[in-house]
């Protein structure tokens, strides 16, 4: 059956233009429901269990569905994937309204269709003859969609009344409406609210902690008395961004002091691009990484920020007196160049909250109900939450979601979610700093797997179209020891004029991933694989990741090679990019590589072809670092794990062989050749990657440092900055110029992606390079995939697809990767972190060598070498006299009774594991030379008892 729609638009020439809306309605539909006679044969098979007997409600004690209305889908999605919650009826009219107001919730609902065990079943009721409803006049979208739903809902318990009378069902309608509840009551469906629902499940009572809490006047705190001023409305908020009256920004919450936040605004005013916020009334409840509007306050009223830590340790909710009395705190005397503008947040205009992880701070109050939750990101308040399991609780780790935040209340609310394990152990901290970082590292769905392709797999006729075949040549592999997804092999050999043929060849991912489909979306989605210390996450499946894309050895592989003619001072004459076909003749780690090299036994092809790759790898790298290249350090470290239990037994720095740069080197001018190629070809749409110069002021704690040590840093551009590094050294201290180089990495900004035809800054600052991209490793990231498929058609070897054009879907895309690489960056750190924090949980306490990095105004925060380990040495102690401390931001120094600390100063620290905070363990240092009364310890290990935080914990769990 056709429905049409017929109405008239004017144009914007002014003319009037007739459009008709076509609406199909069908008969051939089906409930869903198994053994409903009514639909057998229907076009979708039965999703609905015959007797859904799982869930005894003391509400609704006969067999049933359940039919939620679209809020309860977007605010009790965590009950809703509750195991315990199955042989649900998800209507399209729903699905529709969740897809236009949450893409997150939308996706873990098309998650739960696609899970069988779940059995929740989509009903098409806006193509359904008896089910569609069209909108009255006067009647409002939301009006008709709810009527929608609730006629759906009655034709359901009409429709099953036709099953037999032993199999006989009902549907539930669930609605948190009231107004849509007493209509649906008066129209003979039965209906609850989610919580008179989910309360009546006896056997499930642990899943009323799971209830989002939505009614902020019935959570609000028993003293009523407001503590923040209202949010504005949207309508309101938007008008002032429009008048210039508020800026809006992103929120920005300190890690150190929980008072304090920054603004970073959205505009091209340089001056207002960061607003300070100092104070729990100017925060106004705003959470880290909201998009809020702020007031920016009166010039008198700016002040500086805090170099205080402050870290929330109050268990009573409305000690507000407290908390301004720490604000006071916070109001230093300072010289006025330090001030920053300053502001309040007058309303949220978007919320970007994520289910957090983190431990249940329980109450003191016996049986109580209510506790508080901490996060373990520090820039996240506490959060309150009800919950009956507050003993089982205790000592795991948990993820809470967010609520709302009343105005009356200290703290958000929120309902906990998950328990994900005991804190400490292994799997759990993983599972936690996975979540944190926001990793997607579930398992690859079905969908994504059914476009792998079917083993077992060859290269046939079809795969060799538009691909040279390069199986002859001696190509090999050089790569870190254990790798498994290797992305590029090298070759070079002597041609007949007497030039050489260098080849660099990579993975060709992009012939087993095609545009558009899961395996693609879900790739694209992931961005990178993520390399943690014993887990890689992968960004692939492992069909492709470590064998089909693998260019293992002596297996025949798809490339797409980049070969050069070079003569023998590395200069390139001519540069061609073709599809192939390889077989790798040697998978080598790096050691091997340069025993090979190194060895005048030997003199195999392999080895011949290192040589003369090794040989040229020099004059290139000699080539880039004349043109003003930055060599930089940061101190890397490699764990050596027990075989059988998988824990730390040692850890050492990572050793850097001639072999690793030759990589690199061919790695870059490959890049550096792509980007070239692809910009050329798709001026508008290349996907390239840039590297901003770091402004001026990131320079100056190098400068100063090296001042210090009587030597002298030029950073106008690169290469002056590269020259002086290379200037910088002392035959007493030869350690000094790896400390430079690791202190002008951290003045570095953040390299990025980009789309070519939105940005017409292209330079690759750390590289001296005016351009550059990643193709090299499409097996870990998505960019080189993408940039692959453009290679493609630019040499036609493929065929555009119109995505790959379209430059703002290009941006979009950029935006995630780079997010996706920032949180990869971040998670490895963190898993290096708990790492070391385990290898010394075994190893005891141990006294090493160290430098100081920098200064702090009560601290030095010091590099010990042999572990590539920074860490701070804290001056001033809860419970203990301070020391008399002067700190001199220019020289920099910090002065402790009479010995004065300089940057790079050597000093000798005890380092120990702090366990005394389950959910923050850290490494601990203490100072042991210079001696300082009072403040130096004993280099003897023994008199320190570290299993006192141990026996704490055990108690605390007990």
């Amino acid at each position: 059956m056709l429905k049409s729609k017929t109405f008239l638009k004017k144009t914007r020439a002014g003319g009037v233009m007739k459009i008709v809306r076509e609406h199909y309605l069908r008969d051939d539909i089906g409930c869903g429901a198994s053994g409903c006679a009514a639909c057998d044969g229907a076009h979708e098979g039965p999703v609905l269990e015959l007797q859904p007997l799982d869930r005894a409600s003391s509400l609704c004690p006969q067999p049933h569905y359940l039919l939620p209305d679209t809020n309860v889908l977007l605010h009790q999605i965590d009950v809703l994937e509750d195991p315990a919650i199955r042989n649900v009826i998800v209507l399209q009219t729903v699905l529709q309204e969740v897809r236009n107001r949450s893409a997150p919730v939308y996706k873990r609902i098309r998650d739960m269709t696609n899970n069988q065990e779940k059995h929740f079943y989509t009903f098409t009721n806006e193509h359904h003859r008896e089910t569609y409803v069209e909108q009255l006049q006067g009647e409002n979208s939301n009006d008709r969609n709810d009527r929608a739903i609730r006629v759906a809902a009655k034709w359901y318990n009409e429709h099953l009344k036709n099953m037999s009378a032993e199999n006989r069902l009902q549907v539930i309608f669930i609605t948190n409406d009231r107004k849509n509840k007493e209509k649906a009551i008066e129209e003979g469906i039965p209906a609850f609210t989610c919580e008179e629902y989910i309360k009546s499940l006896t056997a499930n009572p642990e899943l009323i902690d799971r209830l989002a809490c939505l009614s902020e006047e019935g959570n609000e705190i028993e003293s009523g008395k407001t503590i923040f001023s209202e949010h504005l409305p949207l309508s309101k908020l938007q008008q002032g961004i429009k008048s210039g009256t508020y800026l809006q920004g992103t929120f920005r919450a300190s890690r150190e002091n929980y008072l304090e936040a920054t603004v970073w605004v959205h505009s091209d005013d340089e001056d207002n691009k960061e607003i300070l916020l100092q104070g729990l009334k100017n925060l106004n409840r705003a959470i880290h990484e909201d998009i809020v509007a702020v007031e920016l306050l009166p010039k008198h009223q700016w002040v500086a920020p805090s170099s205080v830590v402050l870290q929330d340790e109050g268990q009573n909710e409305d000690d507000i007196e407290k908390e301004e009395e720490r604000e006071r705190i916070l109001k230093t005397a300072v010289n006025e160049k330090m001030l920053k503008p300053t502001g309040r947040v007058v309303g949220i205009i978007k919320r970007n909250w994520r289910p957090y992880c983190g431990m249940l701070s329980k109450s003191d109050i016996k049986e109580s109900r209510r506790h508080l939750f901490t996060p373990a990101d520090k820039r996240i308040p506490r959060i309150r939450i009800e919950t009956r399991q507050a003993s089982t609780l205790e000592g795991r780790r948990i993820i809470v979601a967010v609520d709302g935040w009343p105005r009356n209340s200290r703290y958000p609310n929120g309902h906990f979610v998950k328990n994900l394990g005991e804190v400490g152990d292994k799997e759990t901290e993983t599972e936690v700093l996975l979540l944190e970082h926001d990793v997607p590292h579930q398992a690859f769905s079905q969908a994504v797997l059914s476009f792998l392709p079917k083993m077992p797999w060859s290269i046939t006729e079809k795969d060799m179209k538009n691909r040279e075949d390069l199986r002859h040549l001696c190509v090999c592999s050089v790569d870190p020891p254990g790798c498994t997804d290797i992305d590029d092999a090298l070759h070079c050999r002597e041609l007949e004029n007497g030039n050489l043929e260098v080849g660099v060849h990579i993975a060709d991912v992009s012939h087993f991933i095609r545009p558009g489909n899961a395996l693609d979306q879900e790739s694209a989605r992931r961005g990178t694989t993520v390399y943690l210390c014993e887990k890689r996450i992968d960004m692939v499946p492992e069909l492709l990741s470590s064998n089909l894309c693998s260019l293992r050895s002596n297996v025949d592989r798809l490339a797409f090679s980049c070969i050069w003619e070079m003569t023998h001072n590395a200069e390139i004459l001519k540069t061609r990019f073709t599809k192939s076909v390889i077989n790798s003749k040697a998978s080598l780690t790096y050691a091997e590589a340069q025993m090979r090299i190194d060895s005048a036994a030997m003199n195999d092809n392999i080895t011949t072809s290192l040589r003369g790759l090794n040989k040229l790898a020099k004059i290139l790298k000699k080539g880039r670092i004349e043109k003003g290249a930055l060599t930089l350090s940061s101190p890397e470290v490699r764990f050596h794990m027990d075989s059988e239990t998988h824990d730390p037994i040692d850890l050492q720095t990572k050793e850097l062989r001639e072999t690793n740069s030759m990589v690199e080197e061919f790695m870059l001018l490959a890049n550096i050749s792509v980007a070239k190629k692809i910009h050329e070809e798709f001026s508008e749409h290349a996907l390239l990657r840039k590297h901003p110069a770091p402004p001026p002021s990131n320079y100056e704690i190098l400068v100063k440092a090296a001042k210090s040590k009587n030597l002298e840093i030029k950073t106008d551009t690169a290469k002056a900055l590269a020259d002086s590094l290379d200037r910088a050294d002392s035959p007493i201290f030869p350690y000094l110029n790896t400390l430079l180089r690791i202190l002008a990495t951290r003045c570095m900004m953040q390299a990025v992606y980009f789309c070519s035809g939105m940005d017409n800054d292209f330079h690759h600052y750390g590289l001296a390079s005016p351009i550059y991209t990643h193709f090299t490793s499409p097996i870990r990231r998505y960019a080189d995939i993408i940039v692959h498929r453009l290679l493609a058609v630019a040499i036609g070897a493929d065929c555009t697809y119109p995505e790959l054009t379209d430059k703002h879907k290009l941006a979009d895309l950029c935006k995630n990767l780079n997010f996706r690489h920032k949180m990869a960056q971040y998670a490895q750190r963190a898993s290096v972190a708990f790492h070391t924090q385990l290898f010394f949980k075994s190893k005891g306490i141990v006294s090493e060598e160290a430098y100081i990095l920098f200064v702090r105004k009560n601290a030095i925060v010091v590099l010990i070498p042999k572990y590539g380990l920074e860490g701070t040495v804290f001056f001033e102690e809860k419970d203990k006299p301070n020391p008399r401390l002067i700190y001199d931001d220019e020289i920099p120094s910090l002065k402790i009774e009479d010995t004065v600390f300089h940057v790079f100063d050597k000093v000798k620290v005890k380092i120990m594991l702090d366990s005394s905070n389950l959910q923050h363990q850290k490494i601990r240092m203490s100072l042991v030379e210079p001696q300082i009364p009072g403040i130096s310890v004993s280099a003897d290990t023994s008199n320190m008892d570290i299993n006192e935080p141990e026996r704490k914990k055990k108690k605390l769990q007990k």
